[in-house]
């Protein structure tokens, strides 16, 4: 190419190419999708025709992986073992090659037979090697019909080296998003099979006749469609149940998604349920699903629902009847679906009388309600959740400890006001901080002290004779007073204003019996 100004053109020609194919590779990361708009630049911007990326797969075959002007037919014809044919050369070598006229040359085997009568064409083809850190892991290959002599195949060879190895580049970063993919997929795999086993039903704690009806209700249910309210006091263990239900669904692959709806403020709980659009609310600044969305195909679990204020049982409402929704500040209407599974520590049916709860969203969610009873009404499993549960922290710390009959029989008078919860972190917190390798009385956390204000006859009936504690003396006033307000700071988390209520007296009268009974609140659970 002698001409001057053909040689400037072709330049132009060039670096307009390969701005295009590194645009393309910048905006896509479909890599079959990138490789066939390289192939579609080089046809259109230089005259290369019938353009392909060959790459080598799992078995050391050669396949085509992307090309500009063959059919379905022609690509699938496309393959080669390493050393065959013209493909097989340049990938055995490592090396470039240029056939002049792919009519005579024996080497070029034609296997996709998209070329026709190849003694009639005056053909060019050339082979250029796709390299990650010196390995050839395919060819780049194209057509060149020559009508001059001024063609120079040096030029193509150069430029096509580039093109060649920002494909590798390519290649490498492809091979690595698929690593990564691949590990995220297994690992995904392997926490859904263990979420199925921690909280398949099989291992839910309890022996007693009231769990045992539980077990009946979950195992009827878990296989239908049907909205379930779950029912039980405060740490009796709602969500472990909802999670059962879940995992015993044909829903178990799709996704379990929690609200806790009490811990939300109104305004944060509609954009939680619904999601928002960018711009909605000063601070939105990009468009966000909601749980609704999250949840799509598998559980939404909506925890304490019974909080939830009367604007946002509408809204609920509305999705439970037509399945149908908008983000907050959107108009698009969206649908899903999800199976719906809600939990309250309330009495759904006095907040109905006082208008606090919306009868017909009480009815839409109380489809199949499920009542799980307090640790007060399952004594007869404190004995097996103690034991499941000392074994889990042994294995946790490495420990050995053990629990003699006196410190099980002294747990299990006691009336645990946060229930399952509470007998964990009683069990985990002595674990932590006994004196030696066997429980003794006086490690059992201070608020089980007033655990003899209880008769023994009306706790204790139900266990085996050498776990029976003794009888005990009536608790004088004061102490019952003491445990009172100590009972009410832990059904309510610590927080005075809810305790003022739940015992009836002033916040001034409940700061002075802290003071007097010197109760510095430690929560027995989170």
């Amino acid at each position: 190419m002698a001409d001057p100004q053909k040689r400037f053109a072709r330049k132009i020609q060039e670096l307009t190419a390969l701005y295009e194919i590194s645009h393309a590779m910048a905006s896509n990361l479909d890599f079959k999708s990138v490789l066939n708009q390289i192939l579609e630049i080089l046809a259109k911007a230089l005259s290369m025709s019938r353009g392909t990326v060959t790459l080598l797969d799992k078995n050391g075959q050669l396949g085509i992986e992307a090309a500009h002007g063959l059919t379905k037919e022609e690509i699938a014809r496309g393959k080669y073992k390493i050393g065959e044919g013209v493909t097989g050369k340049v990938v055995e070598k490592g090396e470039p090659m240029i056939i002049p006229d792919i009519g005579k040359e024996p080497l070029f085997l034609n296997r996709t037979r998209s070329r026709g009568d190849l003694k009639r064409q005056n053909i060019s083809f050339i082979c250029i090697p796709v390299k990650i850190k010196g390995e050839t892991l395919g060819v780049l290959s194209v057509d060149r019909l020559f009508k001059d002599a001024d063609v120079s195949f040096e030029e193509d060879v150069r430029l096509l080296t580039i093109v060649a190895s920002l494909i590798g580049q390519n290649l490498k970063i492809h091979q690595m998003i698929e690593r990564d993919k691949e590990k995220l997929l297994e690992e995904n795999r392997e926490l859904q099979s263990e979420l199925k086993g921690k909280y398949k039903l099989q291992n839910v704690i309890g022996s007693s006749k009231n769990m045992t009806e539980v077990y009946k209700a979950v195992q009827r249910v878990a296989p239908t469609r049907t909205t379930v309210m779950i029912r039980g006091e405060s740490g009796t263990g709602k969500e472990l149940i909802a999670r059962a239900v879940h995992y015993g669904s044909p829903r178990a692959e799709k996704p379990f998604v929690k609200v806790s709806c009490a811990a939300l403020p109104e305004t944060l709980l509609e954009s939680e349920l619904f999601g928002h659009e960018k711009g909605s609310y000063t601070g939105a600044s990009e468009m966000v699903k909601g749980r609704f969305e999250l949840a799509d195909g598998g559980t939404l679990f909506l925890d304490e629902i019974g909080d939830i204020s009367p604007a946002t049982q509408v809204k609920l409402l509305r999705v439970l009847q037509e399945k149908k929704f908008e983000r907050v500040g959107g108009t698009k209407t969206l649908s899903v679906d999800v199976r719906i599974i809600a939990a309250t520590n309330r009495n759904l049916e006095k907040a109905i009388a006082e208008g606090k709860f919306r009868e017909d969203l009480y009815y839409r969610l109380n489809v199949v309600p499920i009542f799980l009873p307090s640790l007060r009404e399952r004594k007869e499993d404190i004995p097996l959740l103690l034991s499941h549960f000392l074994e889990k922290y042994n294995a946790e710390n490495g420990a050995r400890f053990k629990m003699g009959n006196e410190v099980i029989a002294r747990l299990v008078n006691y009336h645990w006001p946060g229930n399952v919860r509470e007998l964990e972190n009683t069990v985990e917190r002595m674990a932590v901080m006994a004196k030696g390798e066997t429980f003794t009385t006086e490690d059992v956390p201070l608020p089980l002290e007033l655990s003899t204000y209880y008769p023994a006859a009306e706790t204790s009936a139900a266990l085996p004779s050498s776990f029976r504690p003794a009888a005990s003396g009536n608790a004088t006033l004061a102490e019952i007073e003491k445990m009172k307000v100590m009972e009410a700071m832990e059904r309510c988390g610590g927080i005075q204003a809810k305790a003022c209520k739940l015992l009836g007296i002033t916040p001034r009268q409940l700061g002075y019996k802290l003071k007097k009974y010197k109760i510095g609140y430690k929560p027995t659970f989170l």
